[in-house]
């Protein structure tokens, strides 16, 4: 496996509002399923559940 086929983009959308606000990486051998994160949405202002999409 080649180096970048371990580490994939991924978009996190704010289960709030639905928008699509952060793109990161994630490791697809270690992580295998959808990460969930608290991270900042500026249309909420405020910390909410963000969760990978597709």
């Amino acid at each position: 496996m080649a180096k970048n086929e371990k580490r994939v983009q991924v978009t996190l959308a704010c289960e709030v509002c639905k928008r699509r606000n952060y793109i990161t990486t994630k490791n697809k051998l270690n992580d295998r399923e959808r990460i969930e994160m608290k991270k900042y949405c500026r249309w909420d202002r405020k910390h909410t559940l963000h969760k990978e999409t597709r």
